[in-house]
């Protein structure tokens, strides 16, 4: 009766144990969704710092097989290389860049235009676009119609009342002073923004792959002992992985930079640089990316005449084909192996919740919770096959 009674009261006991284990993990977890939502953009900021940490690692590690030296000194060589290169890149084609800048946003602002006035006469409601910033620059003939207008008004006001009339009040000189203002706090408010963004990733970057061994020995003191080999393993594979997709989507990025180029410039497009680098760019985010790019390309070469337009929409079909049949199988099968589906998915989910962070960062974030769920499985599947032999 006491061996009964003793081994109840050890369920209920353990039943307990369990109800406030679960209820204070549900707890931590919701506390963590929260934390990671209300910080997303310092997370996604952390991140885009790990990653680049391991892209200069990896090349690192490239250069290691090439030339035995120390790591440090790869590394100082690696990032020479890389601000040699950004500097020549501006240097030459900085003038180029920001010319064919702006004739490109030109050139997307008029074809915007066109396409509104094509679809409004086609009995297409587009008042949901917010296009009122293209039409701005007003039309010569409205404005020399308003001209002549004001003109014919100001003949017949007395030169008194005229000048009265051209002079703004106060109130008009203080509000559109103000305006002026509070756009230029928000310009310079984003630059610094952009600018300060970018030196955090850059340090944290240079930070992580100068001492990699250091912030991996630091992440796994802070897990269990008796768990800690288990994680190494795990974070290793992480490592590896995100070092071969980071440097096979690099080579991706270059042939698809090199190609768009060319191929524009074939065509005779007047921003074929910049229309290549923005391809090349956009290149990192797969499948949206392609088509953005696309379309930008289209929409620009449109300016040229249909022949272009036409030209440039098989030159993107060429390179997506380029892309997504040829580089993507032969130089990332080593690395990811994610269904199309499945990774569009999941950018659209972390696109709409997290906006262009998530977009940009969702197949680094897929390739890494793949290598977890894979670890997983594999380890559950060992210890069946052990219990099951034992």
């Amino acid at each position: 009766m006491t061996n009964f009674t003793t081994g109840k009261e050890q369920t209920r006991t353990d039943l307990a144990w369990a109800i406030a284990t679960g209820g204070i993990g549900i707890v931590l977890f919701a506390a963590l969704l929260l934390f990671a939502w209300g910080f997303a953009a310092t997370l996604f900021l952390i991140f885009a710092g790990v990653l680049l940490g391991v892209a200069l690692n990896a090349i690192t590690s490239l250069l290691g097989r090439v030339v035995p030296l120390p790591h440090a000194l790869r590394l100082t060589i690696v990032c020479l290389a890389l601000a040699a290169v950004l500097s020549g890149f501006m240097v030459l084609g900085g003038t180029t860049i920001a010319q064919q800048t702006a004739v490109l946003s030109n050139t997307i602002k008029s074809q915007l235009v066109t396409v509104k006035s094509f679809l409004e006469k086609n009995g297409v409601d587009t008042s949901y676009f917010n296009l009122s910033g293209l039409n701005s620059s007003s039309d010569p003939s409205k404005t020399s119609e308003a001209s002549k207008a004001s003109g014919t008004a100001k003949t017949e006001e007395t030169p008194s009342a005229n000048v009265q009339h051209n002079l703004p009040s106060a109130g008009t000189l203080a509000s559109s002073g103000t305006a002026i203002f509070s756009q230029t706090l928000k310009l310079v408010l984003g630059t610094v923004s952009a600018v300060g963004n970018f030196f955090i990733v850059l340090f944290l970057g240079l930070c992580f792959a100068a001492q990699p061994s250091v912030y991996r020995k630091g992440l796994l003191s802070l897990t269990p002992v008796k768990h800690r080999g288990t994680v190494a393993i795990l974070v290793d594979r992480i490592g590896d992985t995100l070092e071969r997709w980071l440097i096979a989507q690099m080579v991706t990025m270059a042939a698809v930079f090199l190609v768009t180029w060319i191929g524009l410039e074939i065509i005779g497009i007047q921003s074929s640089f910049i229309l290549g680098i923005q391809a090349g760019l956009l290149a990192f985010i797969p499948t949206i990316g392609a088509l953005l790019g696309g379309l930008i390309v289209v929409l620009a070469s449109l300016a040229s005449g249909w022949v272009a337009g036409a030209s440039a929409f098989v030159l993107f079909l060429g390179v997506h084909a380029l892309e997504s049949y040829i580089l993507t199988p032969i130089i990332q099968r080593q690395a990811l192996d994610i269904p199309p589906a499945t990774l569009f998915a999941f950018q659209i989910l972390l696109g709409v919740v997290f906006g262009v962070w998530g977009l940009a960062l969702a197949l680094p974030l897929m390739a890494i919770s793949k290598v977890v769920i894979d670890f997983l499985r594999a380890d559950g599947e060992q210890k069946s096959v052990k219990a099951a032999a034992s």
